[in-house]
């Protein structure tokens, strides 16, 4: 005789149960609030390609989008980093947003500190931080469209070229090649940015956050060309 499997039997002995009683739906709770925002990807960038008026002014836009959320009271950083210069010394983006952890704007927890942030180990790297498709939310907490679909959002543009100018360990390029746009000062058809992508379906995708590609150009039109739209990373810096 040939042998019944567990599961088997076990659908056997159920299905009477299954048919009688009418099906349950479980009913989700809200997700809670794990910590207040501290994170978000800008709802807009400035309209003026790469030139975000240097960091000051890319962190004056984040203050400004935070503000109009009601969280304007922390000190909020654009996540971009300085290439050196004969004036002035490289900045490196991860020095600039504090230790963590940060939050989402539903309040989901994209990273406890630094090194979870940037996988600093080979443990942290393999586990990677929570920046996703669907983590990776606006101050107002939509989420931005990318090359991953999501349900509403399948027919709006590309938008997953987030600015960074930064390496994957979150500190500045140190080679000659223009990796920031002048250092967020300039808006021509030349010159280059690095960008990350925002949209990875979990952690463990490849696809870097932070590096991921240069952008064609600092004007508008070649960020959006490339597939962006002149957005980045606000961190909150105040613990």
């Amino acid at each position: 005789m040939k042998p019944v499997s567990l599961l088997a039997v076990t659908l056997l002995f159920a299905a009477p149960t299954l048919a009688q009683d009418a099906p349950v739906v479980p009913q989700i709770p809200p997700r809670p609030q794990a910590g207040p925002m501290s994170f978000f990807v800008t709802s807009v960038g400035l309209g003026d390609g790469a030139n975000l008026g240097g960091l000051a002014g890319a962190d004056a836009h984040c203050q400004k989008l935070a503000a109009a959320v009601d969280a304007g009271d922390r000190t909020w950083r654009a996540y971009l980093s300085i290439q050196a210069t004969v004036d002035q010394p490289a900045i490196n983006a991860r020095d600039r947003i504090g230790q963590g952890p940060w939050y989402n704007a539903d309040g989901v927890r994209i990273a406890a500190n630094l090194g979870e942030l940037h996988g600093d180990t080979l443990a942290l790297a393999r586990k990677g931080n929570f920046i996703s498709i669907r983590t990776a939310v606006t101050e107002t907490g939509e989420i931005v469209p990318g090359e991953i679909k999501v349900v509403g959002l399948e027919d709006r543009r590309n938008q997953h070229d987030i600015l960074t100018g930064t390496q994957p360990d979150g500190t500045a390029f140190t080679d000659s090649f223009d990796r920031t746009c002048s250092n967020w000062t300039s808006n021509r058809e030349d010159g280059s940015a690095n960008v990350g992508h925002h949209d990875r379906i979990t952690s463990f995708t490849s696809q870097s956050w932070i590096d991921a590609h240069p952008s064609r150009g600092c004007s508008q039109e070649n960020l959006i060309a490339t597939g962006g739209a002149g957005q980045f990373y606000c961190f909150a810096a105040d613990r």
